[in-house]
């Protein structure tokens, strides 16, 4: 078992996410960045599927009460088996007894913690991911808390493993955010289009401190509406990385706790940089670049080779 000695800002518990359920409000909750996610998975030697924390926030620490293989991935950050520096993205031994701290967050902003046995938690509507706000999934609904013991089944030791630098993503600003166009991209006017994205102008945003896991706020140059075009429309299914814009002008990026949305939708930020979402911190600077449909499937097609690499390469 492992015993929670300090949860960081916030630490649940995530798995790929639940789909097939937005029909009925019911949000995916997935891992914001599904690639140190996998990647995790990957270096404990677990299923695709299987349950991790992902955390916020320097002084996470955990007591091991068995030995077992653990990594860190996501953000990178300064952490420590008792007074033994560990690096990101690389799988270690934890033996019965041990602690594991992170000083700090060098670089992004959410970070996944996994292990090489199977945490002892019940699925809620197929998945182990949190969902926050109807508090069910997880550990008991909720995020972790100093004193709470989670369980393992299959415990066992894998060979220690590491994901090569060049694999890893830059998680420092400027984020440079590729989108496509939204549905409701002609109710702006075309020079603050112009003035949105990044191939137009150096307009930059900047995020804001209201975010979470439903959504960033920005904060920049309003975008305007065309004249006798409603700020709002009838709320519609939206995806994760949908871009709404409410009637302030303000970008508001929508990530995994949403299956509905009333504001117009602006674009939605290509697959290829989904994962960077996750490491949006406040005062980061945000740009866009606009992609056809097409070229941001190339892009994509691309980015999953080189996935492939990271772990068969």
């Amino acid at each position: 078992m492992i015993e929670i000695f300090n949860p960081g800002w916030l630490a649940i518990i995530v798995d790929n996410g639940r789909y097939g359920y937005g029909d009925i409000g019911v949000p995916p909750s997935s891992a914001l960045d599904n690639f140190a996610y996998s990647t995790l998975n990957y270096l404990t030697g677990n299923h695709t599927d299987s349950p991790v924390m992902e955390v916020m926030g320097r002084g996470f620490a955990i007591m091991f009460d068995v030995d077992i293989t653990c990594a860190i991935t996501g953000a990178k950050v300064s952490a420590y088996i008792n007074d033994v520096p560990l690096k990101s993205w690389t799988s270690f031994k934890a033996t019965k007894g041990s602690i594991l701290r992170v000083k700090e967050v060098t670089e992004g902003l959410r970070y996944y913690v996994g292990f090489s046995g199977d945490m002892v938690l019940e699925k809620a509507i197929e998945s182990f991911s949190t969902n926050l706000e109807c508090r069910f999934g997880g550990y008991k609904g909720r995020p972790l808390m100093k004193g709470d013991i989670i369980e393992f089944n299959n415990v066992r030791i894998e060979e220690e493993n590491a994901v090569a630098e060049r694999y890893i993503p830059s998680m420092n600003p400027p984020h440079l955010l590729r989108i496509t166009e939204g549905p409701e991209i002609g109710h702006f006017t075309p020079n603050s289009l112009k003035d949105f994205l990044k191939n137009h102008s150096e307009n930059t945003y900047s995020v804001s401190t209201k975010l979470n896991r439903t959504g960033i706020r920005l904060e920049g140059k309003p975008l305007l509406f065309r004249e006798k075009v409603d700020k709002s429309i009838i709320s519609e299914g939206i995806l994760p990385g949908t871009i709404q814009i409410p009637g302030d002008g303000q970008p508001i990026i929508m990530l995994y706790e949403r299956s509905v949305g009333g504001y117009a939708r602006i674009a939605t930020v290509a697959r290829i940089d989904i994962d960077m979402l996750a490491h949006l911190k406040p005062k980061d600077k945000v740009l866009f670049q606009m992609l056809g449909i097409e070229q941001a499937e190339t892009l994509w097609v691309k980015k999953k080779r080189k996935y492939l690499m990271t772990y068969f390469g």
